[in-house]
This record gives C-alpha cells, structure tokens and sequence, in this order.
C-alpha cells in the first residue's frame, strides 16, 4: 500500500497515510494478544478466530459491545491515552461473563478528529493490555477520521466481544433461591459509567486534576478518575470451574438498583446492609462535593463493588477464598430474600 496516497483526500481532512502508519505502530500492541485461534494477519477485511470447542457438547456464542462513554474527555484532558482501552475490554468481557461465556476475541472502533499515529497506537495498546487481562485475541478494529464531524484532538472508542459456553453450562438466574449468599467483588473505582454526573459535580474541564488530595489517599483526582475498569474475567472462570456461581451481575450504569435486579429470578431481591458495603473514598468524594443523595449514588455508580456472584450459601465462603486467591478482593456482601422489593439497601 505503498502507492496509496490521495492528495484529494488528504486536503478534505483524511490522510489515509496516517492511517497505514497507525496500523504498523499498533501491530506490536495486537501481538500481545494472539492465541492459538487467531489465523489472520492485521489489515485485512476481517479477522478469522478458530474456534476451539473441545469439553464443550453444545457451544453458545455470546457477544457484547460497549464503549467507555465520556471518560474518555478525562483521558483527553489528561493527555493520557494507554489505560482507556482497557476499560473498553472490560465492559464488554465482564458483561460475558455474567452469562458463563470466556472471551476468545475482541475488536475495536476508533472514531477521531484526525488521525494521529502515535496516539491512535497508544489507545490500541491499552485495548491490547484488556485483551491480555480478559485472555482473548484482538482479532481487528477500526480507525476512522471524521474531519468536520468531530474537533481533531476528539476521539471516541467502542469495542465487542465474543465468548464461548457450553449451553448446559449458561447461568441461569432461576436457579437463586431464598438464602442464598451475594459475594461482591470490589471495583477499582467508578470504572466507566456515571462519569456525565462525575463531569459535572467536578467541573471537571476546570478542576485541577492533578494536586493530590488527603481524602482520595493522596492520589490526584484525574490518577483516582482514570484508574481503569477491573477485569473480573479470570477470576470469575476459576470460580465457575470450582463453585456452582447461579448467577453473576456486573455492576455498571445504574449501580445497584438497576443491575443486582437483572441476575434475579422474579419474586426474589438483594438484601444488602450499607454497612457492610466497602465503599471506595472516591464515592464518599464525589458524594460530598456534589452533595449527591446516598440513593443517587446507589443508583449510578458501583460503589466499591463491580461484581456481584450469587452462590450457595453453603459454598459462600469457599468462593470468596477462590476469588482472592485469584487477586479479587472479595467479601460476603449480602443475602438472596423472597420479596418484591428488588433491592433492600438497610
């Protein structure tokens, strides 16, 4: 493609020279990622994964797609570029797994102002270090320019992945029962959702980012803000292989209220004590400098807890030793009720 040149073009705002240049500096990123599945090269028209079903009678393909929403402007702000990926990794592989499924592969979409090589590698680079952490090939993606859409220095980022399960082995939620233990993994901070309320309770355009502060353990907000999104896909698959898990919730957008209710078979709720919640400083922050009502928070941001599995309760505690064992920090959260209240926070 050494000939591939458009004077036209370029001058329209695309240098798809730019774009060839992207594609050898993130190849080395990309490699990180290959497994014995991958059978193409990049830069083709579409990546080929071979699919490996052996132990699986009855293989189920399980797909989801995602973005990092507007953390992407603190990453722009901060001129900070390598972690972001990984959060676009982990919201979809973390939503896959709630249904059994392990990653085999990933793809990405940039979409940006102007293409610049060196930046367009080092946000591949973070997707590549989630592909590495979820343990799934990064098969292709896409880089586009859209001059006059969106400022040059802008950029937005998306991903999917797919996952593979045997459908015997599919998780199913109609099988929680009253009594049954809620076992919370602790997040690493407000991962990727919420950040429009984040945005606006810091003034974030005009905060300084990067003084450290007493009560975020002297970290700067923009270091706490950015922290990326922890991947649970390991841990959760070394669960599954040693405890029955009945089902698992990924805490996103909506915090508690909206996502603990969708990995709970109907007539059944969560009753969760506040206490016992672990809650990160970053939420007690944002809290206090928004003066943000205790439910809002609930019902936006994780809190502390990304994950939530619903086990036994007699395997409750043989599930949180396999989870730290595996670099989880997990702790025994709450208790499956019979009730029409979906989610009892007391």
């Amino acid at each position: 493609m050494n000939s591939s040149f458009s004077e036209s073009y370029k001058a329209a705002g695309v240098d798809i020279t730019a774009g060839y240049k992207s594609v050898e500096l993130m190849k080395k990123h990309i490699n990180r990622t290959k497994n014995e599945g991958c059978l193409d090269d990049v830069g083709g028209f579409g990546g080929c994964f071979g699919l490996d079903l052996t132990g699986i009678s009855e293989p189920v393909l399980v797909s989801g797609t995602d973005g990092v929403g507007t953390k992407i402007k603190l990453a722009m702000l901060l001129d900070k570029h390598d972690t972001i990926g990984i959060d676009c990794v982990a919201m979809c592989a973390n939503d896959i797994i709630c249904c059994g499924a392990k990653p085999l592969f990933f793809l990405d979409y940039i979409a940006c102002g102007k293409n610049y090589p060196e930046k367009i590698a080092e946000i591949v680079g973070g997707v590549a270090e989630g592909c590495v952490q979820a343990g799934c090939a990064l098969i292709g993606g896409e880089t586009a320019e859209h001059p006059g859409l969106m400022p040059e220095d802008d950029y937005d980022l998306a991903g999917y992945c797919t996952g593979v399960v045997d459908k015997s082995k599919i998780l199913d939620k109609n099988s929680v029962k009253e009594g049954d233990v809620i076992v919370a993994l602790a997040s690493t901070g407000v991962h990727s959702n919420g950040f429009s309320l984040v945005r606006r309770v810091f003034d974030i355009e005009n905060a300084d980012l990067k003084t450290p502060i007493a009560e975020l353990e002297g970290k700067s907000l923009g270091e706490t803000l950015l922290t990326p999104t922890k991947m649970y896909v390991k841990s959760m698959l070394a669960l599954m292989k040693e405890v029955n898990v009945k089902s698992v919730s990924h805490i996103t957008g909506g915090g508690f209220y909206e996502n603990i209710p969708r990995s709970l078979p109907k007539g059944y709720g969560a009753k969760i004590k506040k206490s016992d919640v672990r809650v990160l400083p970053i939420f007690k922050y944002i809290e206090k400098v928004g003066n943000i009502p205790e439910r809002d928070m609930f019902n936006t941001f994780n809190m502390g807890v990304g994950m939530i599995a619903v086990v036994d309760k007699a395997d409750a505690n043989k599930a949180v030793e396999i989870l730290n064992a595996n670099g989880e920090n997990a702790y025994i959260l709450g208790e499956i009720v019979k009730s029409e209240k979906e989610v009892e926070l007391w």
